[in-house]
């Protein structure tokens, strides 16, 4: 079950943490992967390696997805040069947090241009190609601060739950040429991004999760891998909480 066999997918933000997880994910069902990173070129040439390392096939490739043009190109790029384009993973995203009165401009101008609108144009690089073919997988990393917010966190959760609109309006879209589109909204995951959360602010978070721990990012791929899958050809437009109860 949920083999990807053939088929072509793009991680964005893959060489690292709940991207990592992905890239070696979906390259552990079948796929050819192609890790796309703006810096950290050491970082994805390990993830390439390891997923080779295992047999499977993956490459990696440089761009920034705040830049629209730029990302909405090098997906398309992929999709012309292995002559389709199966699967996209937007995962790519950046934080600012703040408080609401702390919040400065380029701070949300950033978060948004990653989060939203490099998301956005990475998805619309891939559903090109999709279309033509008639089938398509695309999946948003949005956050389960996106649905429930969070103090100190204004332009993320903000950014995040614009994934949630995107992704229900791109599903209405291109459903009738079998493309479907999905969210997961991953809780409180062990990667670099949370590290920074220690003491008490980290014991009071673990409270609020019924299961009682923290997430582990191959958990958040597991996840992913299904909703890539033939298994779920019926789902599309849906949010797929990864978050131990967190948010119900």
């Amino acid at each position: 079950m949920f083999r990807l066999d053939g088929k072509v997918a793009v991680v964005t933000g893959g060489s690292r943490g709940i991207g990592r997880a992905c890239a070696e994910g979906l390259a552990g069902q079948g796929a050819h992967v192609v890790v796309t990173y703006v810096r950290g070129a050491d970082e994805a040439a390990k993830v390439v390696a390891a997923i080779q390392e295992k047999g499977g096939k993956a490459e990696a490739i440089a761009f920034d997805v705040g830049d629209m043009k730029a990302a909405e190109d090098a997906i398309a790029d992929v999709a012309r040069r292995h002559g389709r384009l199966d699967i996209l993973v937007a995962n790519a995203g950046v934080a600012a947090d703040s408080l609401l009165l702390r919040v400065k401009e380029e701070d949300f101008d950033r978060v948004f241009a990653v989060n939203v609108k490099g998301s956005l144009a990475c998805a619309r690089g891939a559903i090109k190609s999709m279309m033509r073919a008639r089938t398509g997988r695309v999946v948003f990393l949005s956050s389960v601060v996106g649905e429930m917010g969070n103090a100190g966190q204004a332009v993320y959760s903000a950014s995040k739950a614009a994934l949630l609109g995107l992704t229900k309006t791109l599903a209405r879209e291109y459903a009738s040429r079998n493309v479907t589109v999905n969210a997961i909204t991953p809780g409180f995951i062990d990667t670099d991004m949370t590290t920074s959360i220690q003491g008490d602010m980290k014991e009071g978070m673990l409270k609020s999760i019924p299961l009682g721990r923290t997430g582990r990012a191959n958990e958040v791929a597991a996840a992913v891998v299904f909703l890539c899958s033939d298994e779920a050809s019926y789902i599309t437009g849906a949010t797929l909480r990864v978050n131990g109860g967190m948010w119900m």
